[in-house]
């Protein structure tokens, strides 16, 4: 990535045109994202602004963002504040990543107000300040208290002040820049010199000519001429608004650079946000595993052992035939086997009379009876444990942010999560199944979660269609919403299950399809478990570009 000092001028050169446009709404779908939607052009556009640590940007995005039911303070601040005003302009310090906007509005009474929106997009650092004519913060969406900041405190009543950066030179008010530089490694005086500089830009300086004064030339000469592009130089992948021969030939160019920060954060920015939601499920079902697998280990463990019951059955036995034989005191005494025809040794416990000692082993006998059908029945219980959550962990890997709460809900009814204190009282939402489209037309419907899956295999297909699931893999019920379907069909739909399971990452995963009538739900079966059987498999590789393709927008 390179959203530096150099990329954030171009983007505000490039959203000018909302200058003058009206906010009309302010949506908060994350702790670090805001949307301020600005009505420009004879058209909604939407302004994203993010201080993750990770992906600090500014841009316009077409993408949806859920906006949630309670909106937190800081939103509510935003809104009171800037909803119908008008942005007057946008500034950038320098050329660092400081944005300032301007907004013009009116209060409560009908006054006139100015109000400006700081946005700081540093890293770790990064932070949206909302501030009055006087610079006065209203209120930001991180707090800085005088404990945690020695350099400057963020907090509603306080003055902003700008963070606390080393002095650099503006590269726009330089023709040159050796008299800046002395013998020290270049690279890193021109970071520590030009402000608002990567190490991709300066790269890219240094590549340009041998002589550093032509070369800073030929590079600021170079950024006049805005064209985004994206490079995947795996493992990293890289964005900048000009192309960098240092990078060679880019892998996607893109009309503005709105654009290209849509596609690039798009995608790693929803994995974050669903990540950080649900960390603590994550969390949660991988301490359940450990639990559970710990637990069938020792089952298994006194299974074995209950299988010498036979021994303790026998035993007892031989004690009472040879009753007449034994003394008190005996610690062992060798009796003839006349099931093998063969003499064996039987351990005594001095203590105890002969009869005792039969008893003993009589009574070891039914214990281990007892312990034998019950470790059985808890291993049956705990593997189909363990099958359910390796089901649930491989959704985390594709679980939509919506999808988020129906599993949380699915674990406290199945009592593996403990249920919320206060919960409000709500009906069940509607399921909504993700459509995709195959090669030829057909319509293939895939359940992203074990609520979904029952609902998809046991209510919306019919007996006739082709239903699709991972062999001995954990992953996502899949129908051919269609009799008879294509040869064409069958792989785009074994496609999609094969994606969506925890062999998503693998190659020529095994797929078993077969019709939803030869498809079963056990009684008491936990949610998303079916028997199956009369299946054929088919062996496909899963591919992204492919899945993406085929779903239906």
């Amino acid at each position: 990535m390179a959203f530096d000092g150099l990329f954030t001028g171009k983007m505000l050169d490039e959203l000018q045109f909302l200058v003058s446009g009206r906010i009309n709404k302010i949506t908060q779908p994350d702790t670090q994202t805001i949307i301020l939607t600005v009505r420009a052009n004879r058209r909604n556009q939407q302004l994203l602004i993010s201080a993750h640590p990770n992906f600090a940007r500014l841009h316009l995005t077409d993408n949806k963002a859920p906006n949630p039911f309670e909106p937190p303070m800081f939103l509510r601040v935003l809104r009171k504040h800037l909803e119908g005003g008008i942005i007057k302009g946008f500034r950038q310090k320098g050329n660092d990543r400081i944005v300032f906007i301007d907004i013009d509005n009116t209060d409560e009474i009908g006054d006139p107000v100015k109000r400006r929106l700081v946005i700081e997009l540093m890293g770790k650092h990064s932070n949206v300040i909302l501030t009055d004519h006087d610079d006065k913060i209203l209120e930001s969406m991180k707090h800085l208290t005088p404990n945690t900041n020695a350099a400057r405190t963020i907090m509603p009543g306080f003055k902003y002040e700008e963070p606390p950066t080393a002095t650099k030179e503006n590269p726009y008010t330089l023709e040159h820049v050796s008299n800046l530089l002395d013998a020290a490694p270049v690279r890193r005086q021109l970071l520590n010199v030009l402000e608002g500089f990567s190490p991709l830009a300066i790269d890219e300086l240094l590549s340009m000519d041998d002589d550093i004064d032509t070369a800073f030339q030929k590079f600021m000469a170079k950024t006049e001429k805005v064209v985004p592009v994206y490079y995947n130089r795996a493992p990293k992948e890289f964005f900048y608004f000009m192309p960098l021969e240092t990078l060679g030939a880019p892998d996607k160019t893109f009309d503005t650079l709105s654009q290209l920060l849509d596609d690039y954060f798009n995608e790693r920015g929803e994995r974050e946000r669903i990540k950080s939601r649900s960390i603590d499920l994550s969390r949660h079902i991988t301490q359940l595993l450990h639990k559970d697998r710990k637990k069938l280990e020792k089952l298994v463990n006194e299974l074995e052992e209950a299988n010498s019951l036979d021994d303790a059955q026998l035993y007892g036995e031989l004690i009472t035939a040879n009753m007449y034989q034994l003394k008190n005191g005996m610690t062992e005494f060798e009796a003839f086997n006349y099931y093998t025809n063969e003499n064996i040794t039987i351990p005594l416990n001095p203590r105890k009379t002969p009869a005792e000692n039969a008893q003993y082993y009589y009574k070891q006998y039914n214990k281990l009876k007892t312990r034998k059908v019950h470790a059985a029945s808890q291993i049956k219980e705990t593997e189909e444990e363990i099958a359910y959550l390796e089901n649930l962990e491989g959704q985390l890997s594709y679980i939509t942010y919506e999808d988020i709460e129906g599993m949380r809900e699915e674990l406290m009814e199945q009592g593996l999560l403990r249920k919320r204190q206060k919960q409000k009282s709500k009906g069940k939402d509607k399921i909504v199944l993700e459509k995709y489209q195959s090669s030829e037309g057909t319509e293939i419907l895939v359940g992203k979660n074990n609520l979904q899956n029952d609902y998809l295999t046991n209510k919306v297909a019919r007996k006739d269609y082709t239903w699709f699931h991972t062999k001995d893999i954990p992953g996502s019920h899949v129908v051919i919403m269609k009799k008879d379907p294509s040869d064409s069909d069958l792989m785009d739909a074994a496609m999609l299950a094969a994606y969506y399971s925890k062999a998503g990452q693998s190659a020529s995963v095994p797929v078993d399809y077969t019709l939803i009538r030869h498809v079963h739900k056990p009684s008491g079966a936990k949610p998303g478990f079916v028997t199956y059987t009369d299946q054929s498999t088919i062996y496909v590789d899963p591919e992204k570009q492919t899945v993406d393709q085929m779903r239906v927008k």
